[in-house]
């Protein structure tokens, strides 16, 4: 298999045909396992930059107090092309989980799962390469078709493919825009749905990502450092 943190020369040939390789180890299933961490992670780039900022955090769960996070900031040449972010996008976040001295139980990914043309969102394809419970919550529709759910906080619409269900389109706030949750790996749709249900807040972001999304941005402007740190 290619090197997992190295995508920089892959052409988007060969980065279609990896996905395809990926997609047949995804393991969409029923979560069988306890969820005592839960981590949420984000990237920040510049469309046309080639350094990524990858941050993931850890938050105990269910009572989602932060326990730690981990900071990266890795350059990358894999081309800004809608449907491959992940190859610029993983390569970062694998090096922020590989210095995390605990892995959370399952990893919350500001991105898509199998809610993907190819089924391999970055949420499905970190969770291919590392083998580690993910699952997507996007702010934006990436692929599928929807019902806009109610208004009120807890509805949600399937999104789908056909016949297929990717995902559900999920409204975390009464009267804001819904989110997108799809599983990655080692989950499927009513488990990812559960999950995310328990670490949403006050907030239209679920607890993870939006920790995660504010620790890398406080990271690009300088106010932390690289590295993993305690809270």
């Amino acid at each position: 298999m290619h090197d997992p943190l190295n995508y920089d020369t892959l052409t988007i040939p060969e980065a279609t045909a990896l996905q395809q390789t990926l997609r047949e180890q995804l393991l969409i299933q029923e979560r069988d396992f306890p969820v005592n961490i839960v981590g949420g992670a984000d990237i920040s780039f510049n469309k046309f930059s080639t350094t990524v900022y990858a941050g993931i955090v850890l938050l105990s769960f269910p009572a989602l107090q932060p326990v730690g996070y981990s900071l990266v900031k890795k350059e990358v040449l894999f081309p800004y092309v809608p449907g491959y972010l992940a190859f610029r996008e993983v390569p970062a976040l694998l090096e922020a989980w590989q210095q995390l001295p605990l892995k959370p139980d399952v990893l919350v990914v500001d991105g898509h799962g199998i809610a993907h043309p190819r089924r391999m969102g970055i949420a499905a394809h970190f969770g291919a390469v590392s083998g580690q419970a993910t699952l997507g919550c996007a702010k934006k529709k990436l692929f599928g078709k929807y019902v806009e759910p109610p208004t009120e906080k807890g509805a949600y619409t399937p999104l789908l493919d056909k016949e297929e269900v990717l995902g559900v389109v999920l409204r975390t706030k009464t009267g804001v825009q819904p989110v997108f949750i799809s599983p990655g790996y080692k989950l499927d749709v009513r488990s990812s749905l559960a999950i995310i249900s328990q670490c949403t807040g006050r907030h239209r972001l679920p607890e993870p990502t939006r920790h995660a999304h504010n620790a890398v941005n406080r990271f690009r402007l300088g106010e932390l450092g690289e590295g993993y740190t305690e809270v």
